[in-house]
């Protein structure tokens, strides 16, 4: 387990200079541990928050132009390249090495399978610290300010220089020590002490599985995890649904907050989907909303279309 820091968000800390990420990268997942102290448990497939480990390191990784996973292949939420170490079970440098084969950017982020805590965030910082320092690799530090080579960003051609080096007099790089390979890189460091945050014991995932429920993270957590199940990739600002949650349960009723979020989606999805479309939809609704509260507030004169709000009756005796 990487020591668990309760305060902060994922990837919190000082950001590189803006502008300063990889144009265009690769991701490799190492998922073909043994979890020996999860009882031999399928680790990747053990659920937080509803999703499963891996499934949650390959959301933070869905801006990579390929994935590859090196484990036996499984039900994934998202696309993959399957790939396997060779022997099976070599280590996590031959699975690195497995992996790496099936990239061709030169910008490559290595993450296990066991980071509940990971998001794009942090993988954008990874790699704008590895740019803007004009690094070999960019490593995650924990809680305790300890290096973690599995939640990192590394520059393809040297990782393959040092693996070809490591590797000239033998078979292969299984049993060999990452931090054979990660000694002779030159490396920046990115402080990010709840992302580094890794299960290796059911104790960790019970942690795990606490924290997204904490206030503040909860919400976050369920629409991530609603939007893997349904298959959808999409950012949408999620303050402007919960607004008009909130004014349709108190202007019209409360059964209406979520009938009328629901119809802005689907309207949303008829306009051709997009952030743009539901933003739309969610503004259209919110007028509604609104001009239904107001309505329901409004005095008899404020009522009648043909007189305004503050006119003085006519109180004449032939007044019709």
């Amino acid at each position: 387990m990487t020591a668990y820091e309760p305060p902060g968000d994922p990837g919190s800390g000082t950001d590189p200079a803006p502008g300063t990420a990889a144009a265009a990268w690769d991701a490799v997942v190492l998922a073909g541990g043994a979890a020996r102290r999860l009882g031999g448990a399928d680790k990747p497939g053990v659920r937080v928050g509803g999703r499963a480990l891996l499934d949650r390191v390959l959301a933070a990784c869905a801006g990579a132009r390929t994935t590859v996973v090196v484990a036996d292949p499984r039900p994934t939420a998202r696309p993959v390249t399957w790939a396997r170490e060779d022997p099976p079970g070599g280590g996590p440098l031959a699975a690195l090495a497995a992996g790496l084969r099936h990239t061709t950017a030169e910008h490559v982020v290595v993450v296990s399978a066991d980071l509940p805590f990971l998001d794009a965030r942090t993988v954008e910082r990874l790699l704008s610290a590895l740019v803007a320092e004009a690094a070999e690799g960019a490593l995650l530090i924990d809680a305790e300010g300890r290096d973690q080579p599995l939640v990192a960003a590394y520059r393809a051609s040297a990782v393959r220089r040092e693996l070809a080096a490591l590797t000239g007099d033998r078979a292969g790089p299984a049993g060999l020590p990452l931090r054979r390979l990660t000694a002779g890189l030159r490396l920046t460091r990115v402080h990010g002490p709840v992302a580094a945050f890794d299960c290796d014991t059911w104790d960790d995932i019970a942690t795990a599985r606490a924290r997204i429920r904490e206030h503040g993270h909860v919400l976050d957590e369920w629409i991530s995890a609603a939007k893997d199940e349904l298959g959808i990739d999409l950012d949408v600002d999620t303050g402007v649904l919960l607004d008009l949650a909130r004014d349709a349960a108190h202007g019209v009723a409360r059964p209406a907050a979520p009938l009328t979020t629901f119809l802005v989606g689907y309207a949303a999805a008829r306009a051709g989907g997009g952030p743009e479309a539901v933003a739309e939809a969610a503004r259209k609704a919110a007028a509604l909303a609104q001009r239904w509260a107001e309505e329901a507030t409004a005095t008899p004169a404020e009522a009648r279309p043909d007189v305004a709000p503050d006119a003085t009756p006519d109180t004449r005796p032939d007044a019709g």
